[in-house]
């Protein structure tokens, strides 16, 4: 048996799963004992009657709530600093964020903002939140993604500088994760899509992170595999609820998983694109990907078979450095079968590599946990292979 080195697993949040999980939410809100409670969402979900529902049966507990609806696609600091500001004027002591990882990663940090002031800025990076935060957090996503309703990272956009920033803290965490499928059938085939790469690009990049280890190589090869079988359903028929339930899973085992382990490469670029072009972040991971997955194949050829077999492809014949590129075409493939770009040149990106560009993947959080080290070059390279 191969030496398992020693290792650490955490998880903060209570996760409840499955068709009607949303049903739980009065009983956890009363034990919080919350005298008003906040709804932090988009516009999207609110037109879509989901927050109506929401409270009707909040209106069970006898609590109080009040909504904040502004929450908008790669959320800027702005946002979160309205969103602080609403939070705190209201005296809220329960946020419930409803929506996707927009929504719920500007609750994680509205949250520091109302205990400790400041900006958003003044706590990015890792372990900067002073300690705990008094006001819980119940995740809801509508999509599946982000994984960031088992996370203790929140990542924004910092429009004015053009960069992304990140928050990661266990402080962050979700106390309770309410994961509901029913709650995705109503997310559009393009949305199911670009999230349902991001959840993809997630559970690949745990896998082969310097920080994996045996409890998520297990979490992230089911997640592919569940993913792999479930993605081009979901998006064909938002109603196939099996398909649906596949996606939810999928994602929540992933966000588990690079929890513990934070991405690396296609994820370094993805969030230099975002902020450069304005790609939608799961667009941008599915862009480089798989051009990412080849690159990094010499470093973990025997993690990238696995993928490939995960994603149902025949590579019993095949040496690792083969099967290793067998997996890299089969996310090209789906990614194609889904309907999402696969150039950077149908996204309207310019094949120039500024240095400014390579400066900032190359200075991005994620790097040091990509399995390979890459170079200018190597940046250069990916990003004219990916236009």
């Amino acid at each position: 048996m191969t030496e398992i080195a020693p290792f650490v697993f955490r998880l903060k949040t209570a996760v409840f799963f499955g068709e009607g999980a949303i049903s739980q939410l009065p009983q956890i809100c009363r034990e919080y004992r919350a005298a008003k409670i906040l709804i932090l969402t988009d516009r999207g979900i609110r037109q879509s009657g989901l927050v109506d529902d929401m409270e009707k049966l909040l209106a069970t507990t006898g609590f109080s709530t009040v909504i904040f609806d502004e929450v908008e696609s790669e959320p800027g600091l702005e946002t979160v600093r309205r969103a602080a500001e609403f939070a705190g004027e209201q005296g809220c002591g329960l946020v419930v964020a409803l929506g996707g990882g927009s929504s719920i990663d500007t609750a994680k940090v509205l949250r520091v903002l109302v205990d400790y002031g400041g900006d958003p800025r003044d706590y990015a990076g890792v372990n900067k939140v002073p300690g705990e935060l008094t006001v819980p957090l119940v995740a809801v996503p509508t999509t599946a993604g982000t994984g960031s309703e088992v996370s203790p990272a929140a990542v924004l956009s910092d429009w004015e500088r053009r960069a992304k920033i990140a928050v990661n803290s266990p402080h962050l965490a979700p106390g309770v994760a309410l994961v509901d499928p029913r709650l995705t059938v109503s997310c559009p085939p393009p949305v199911t899509a670009a999230s349902g790469m991001d959840a993809l690009g997630h559970a690949i990049e745990a896998l082969v992170s310097n920080l994996a280890q045996p409890v998520t190589d297990a979490l992230t090869l089911r997640a592919i595999g569940t993913i792999g079988s479930s993605l081009g359903r979901a998006v064909t028929d938002g109603h196939d609820i099996g398909a649906r339930t596949g996606m939810a899973l999928g994602s929540l085992l992933a966000g588990m998983a690079f929890a513990q382990t934070r991405l690396g490469l296609a994820h370094s670029l993805a969030a230099v694109l975002g902020v450069q072009a304005h790609v939608n972040h799961g667009t941008a991971v599915g862009l480089f990907l798989s051009h990412v997955m080849e690159y990094n194949a010499v470093a973990r050829p025997e993690k990238f078979r696995a993928i490939a077999e995960a994603l149902g492809q025949r590579v019993e014949s095949l040496n690792p450095e083969e099967a290793a590129l067998v997996g890299a075409r089969a996310v090209r493939r789906l990614q194609e079968d889904i309907g999402l770009p696969l150039r950077l040149r149908d996204v309207g990106v310019d094949e120039e590599v500024t240095d400014d560009l390579v400066r900032d993947v190359l200075g991005h959080v994620m790097i040091n946990l990509n399995p390979r080290r890459p170079t200018a070059e190597d940046v250069i390279r990916l990003w004219r292979k990916a236009w």
